[in-house]
């Protein structure tokens, strides 16, 4: 810590009530590492038979974790949780469900059988002068990769003591995450207990994540649950069930970005949800009624939410935290280039930060790709900073906060630490981060 904080054996929230000390000022000059190596070794150990995980994300990703915590106030905070709160109410509102289904593919229409969605991903951008919600993710990645870093902290100074995460905390997210999958199966009206899980991606030993698929597999089959990890098209359809090999496949979290299930290695997968071969979580309608970004811009529309009878008291939270946003036309087209330098533009159905751009980076030949694609134009929102060295020149990270929920409710808070337009997991000293609650 600093010299400040040295002599202190208070948290970072009594120190800095008793001194004035700014969540700014934690996240500017607080250098404890709290990430401890040998630790993480030990939470990624896999079972017999298992890849040794520690050296896969070493070698496939070794900025996945930060060494530094970030701080948020106790007030940003519950402020994130209210907003998740106020966009539940309204997405449960018949109207908005009625004008944001019709524009969305045909399948989006299709009743998931009562699944909610698991991992919603409610993204923020949060400064001490700044606070708005970037973008909300229907299969957001991570959790596990959270739950494992739970696990790898350690106080390095007397005012982290009673900051860092219990090993407890790590095994009740984890319960957490094992309950939700065993309620969305019984959500969708099965009786008998749940089975098997397929974890699907497209050519998922590919993909950058994959190590969180194997922690996964690990979790459920710890859990009684048998788990694969598959590609879409490994799969058939055999007297009204979903096969993987000889497995019978109850239910497939999908981490697939082909929301509508669109492209032919989905095929088969989009049939047995069509049929309710299976349960399938995240599905089409979570994606089209929270994801999509065009949903940002009847959100942060005082007219639109009035229109669709949203109570003032639920509009306030909204616009007061959810940047204005709209939808890129050629009507618009000459204003939003004039004011590109205050805006951030997205495609539609955009992840990971794929193809976003911020408008002061845009050049002439990207602008008319964004004029002839489908994209919004969002008002900009600085994302906060977190200093990672106390040497010359120090380096600063941004971080943006990543609220995971289920059924309206936050699971789990993250930040992710990185430099860039947008979090990447390619950033030295950057990743995932623990999220230390300081004063309000």
């Amino acid at each position: 810590m600093t010299q400040l904080m040295n002599p202190l054996p208070a948290t970072p929230l009594a120190i800095a009530s008793r001194h004035g000390v700014s969540i700014q000022a934690l996240n500017s000059e607080c250098f404890c590492i709290s990430l401890d190596a040998e630790a993480l070794r030990r939470a990624l150990q896999s079972e017999m038979g298992q890849p040794d995980l520690f050296d896969l994300v070493r070698e496939r990703c070794p900025y996945l974790f930060a060494a530094r915590p970030v701080f948020v106030s106790q007030a940003h905070l519950a402020r994130m949780a209210a907003l998740v709160q106020a966009i539940e109410s309204v997405v449960a509102l018949p109207a908005y469900r009625e004008e944001v289904l019709a524009r969305s593919p045909a399948i989006a229409r299709h009743g998931p059988g009562g699944a909610l969605g698991v991992f919603f991903g409610y993204d923020f951008h949060v400064t001490e002068g700044g606070f708005g919600l970037i973008e909300i993710n229907t299969n957001a990645g991570g959790a596990m990769l959270n739950a494992v870093l739970a696990r790898a902290q350690r106080a390095c100074c007397p005012a982290m003591e009673h900051l860092v995460p219990p090993l407890a905390t790590a095994e009740a997210l984890e319960a957490r995450i094992v309950a939700m999958f065993r309620h969305e199966w019984a959500l969708s009206g099965h009786a008998r207990p749940l089975r098997s899980i397929a974890i699907v991606d497209e050519a998922p030993a590919q993909q950058y994540l994959y190590p969180e698929f194997l922690l996964f597999q690990q979790l459920f089959e710890r859990h009684g649950l048998q788990a694969v990890i598959a590609d879409p098209d490994e799969f058939s359809l055999r007297g009204g069930l979903l096969w993987h090999g000889e497995l019978a496949i109850d239910l497939v979290y999908n981490r697939l970005t082909d929301f509508s299930l669109a492209t032919p290695a989905s095929a088969m997968l989009r049939e047995a949800y069509l049929e309710n071969a299976m349960v399938l979580t995240p599905h089409p309608q979570a994606h089209a009624l929270y994801a999509d970004k065009r949903n940002l811009v009847v959100l942060s529309d005082a007219k639109r939410l009035h229109a669709l009878g949203v109570p003032q008291a639920t509009q306030d939270v909204l616009l007061a935290s959810i940047p204005h946003t709209e939808v890129v036309k050629l009507e618009n087209a000459e204003r939003l280039w004039s004011e590109r330098r205050r805006l951030f533009f997205k495609p539609f159905a955009g992840f990971g930060g794929r193809a976003a751009y911020r408008g002061d980076k845009l050049t002439q030949r990207v602008w008319q790709e964004i004029l002839a694609g489908d994209y919004i134009a969002q008002a900009l929102v600085t994302p906060g900073e977190r200093v990672i060295s106390d040497q010359e020149p120090a380096q600063v990270l941004k971080f943006d906060l990543r609220d995971y929920t289920y059924d309206g409710q936050v699971q789990w808070v993250a930040a992710r630490l990185y430099q860039g337009q947008t979090t990447n997991f390619r950033t030295p000293g950057g990743g995932f981060a623990p999220v230390y609650e300081g004063p309000a």
